[in-house]
């Protein structure tokens, strides 16, 4: 366990933000937690506990402990023909890990390529793209409770898991932390999910078969088109989540906007489009000072240069204004918003 007085955290968010934090203490290991949690500075003053840095907005300096997870490694816990069992710390880069499963045959988070962070924060955002969510390959989690210093075998269930939410969101947020994941992956080589048609088409253009490395390449390629680099550009991927509606609304919607994109959910709902929301507001592209939506995928807040987090923030406020103003929905950020006492 390393501590640092003082720190600037622009290098540990994808941001890109100057924000000093009074002190930091590295996690490298899990039992460097149980140090930290009886550390007189350490959780008795804790301000933050973070991990890759992806899904951050840091709005004002951090008075106070901030504590970065960095303990990692991936174990096979059980394998049979059909699928295998595999246990994550929560310090392991997620795509890193998606990359291990592919090199091996294994199938379920191909669709999750190259999503930034960290796989402990995965369960907690219950990440999800083209068509699949993390919690389908989840079956179980370790969890280390703050109140009182023990380990819990948490099981998908009890997870409570929604789009882009969970129990660790919700009651017990801040309760305590994700120590690792455990994740069933199949071997069956056609259960492959491609229901979207830009992952479908992009393989083709590849001359390659379905098959979970040609998924996972077209998703990379797709988002490499689309999404910008956290090292060129400050970003933290997409901004806002896309919003939930019931049918009647969006029949109401659909008598001024004929040809609103949405997709059927599981639960009798449907879901829009935030991206296209915001695109159809005019804010794809547009800029003030170093805060502005990225040109090629309107759902991505950027930062520029040296946009504060106060910037950035007011920025997408203006944003989701507008989209409430044009279409009647509230727009919610994927991101913590940490310093910000009037959201």
């Amino acid at each position: 366990m390393r501590i640092q007085e003082n720190i600037n955290l622009k290098k540990y968010n994808t941001f890109g933000l100057n924000c000093i934090a009074e002190r930091l203490f590295h996690l490298e290991d899990e039992v460097d937690l149980v140090k930290y949690h009886q550390h007189p500075n350490g959780y008795a003053k804790q301000r933050l506990l973070f991990s890759g840095g992806s899904n951050l907005l840091l709005c004002s300096e951090i008075k106070g402990t901030v504590a970065k997870i960095e303990w990692n490694g991936i174990k096979i816990i059980k394998e049979t023909e059909q699928d295998v069992l595999v246990e994550v710390a929560a310090g392991h880069s997620w795509h890193a890990f998606v990359l291990w499963a592919i090199d091996r045959g294994f199938g379920g988070i191909e669709n999750l390529s190259l999503i930034p962070g960290h796989v402990g924060t995965a369960p907690i955002q219950n990440i999800g793209a083209y068509g699949v969510e993390v919690k389908n390959s989840i079956e179980s989690l370790r969890y280390y409770r703050w109140e009182t210093g023990e380990i819990e075998i948490l099981s998908n269930k009890i997870c409570d898991f929604g789009y882009r939410t969970s129990i660790f969101k919700t009651q017990w947020r801040d309760k305590g932390v994700i120590l690792s994941v455990n994740f069933k992956l199949t071997k069956d080589k056609h259960n492959l999910n491609t229901q979207y048609g830009s992952v479908i088409d992009e393989i083709h253009k590849m001359g390659e078969l379905p098959s979970i490395l040609s998924i996972s390449k077209a998703i990379i390629s797709i988002r490499n088109n689309k999404l910008p680099d956290p090292k060129v550009i400050g970003n933290s991927g997409s901004f806002f989540k896309n919003p939930i509606i019931s049918k009647n609304t969006l029949s109401e919607l659909k008598e001024k906007h004929k040809d609103i994109p949405f997709y059927d959910q599981e639960n009798g709902k449907v879901k829009l489009s935030a991206g296209w929301l915001i695109e159809m507001c005019g804010w794809k592209g547009k800029t003030h000072k170093d805060a502005g939506m990225h040109d090629k995928q309107a759902l991505v807040l950027v930062n520029h240069g040296n946009a504060t987090g106060e910037e950035l923030w007011a920025f997408a406020n203006h944003v989701k204004e507008d989209v409430y103003k044009s279409y009647k929905i509230k727009l919610e950020p994927e991101v913590n918003l940490i310093g910000l006492s009037n959201l």
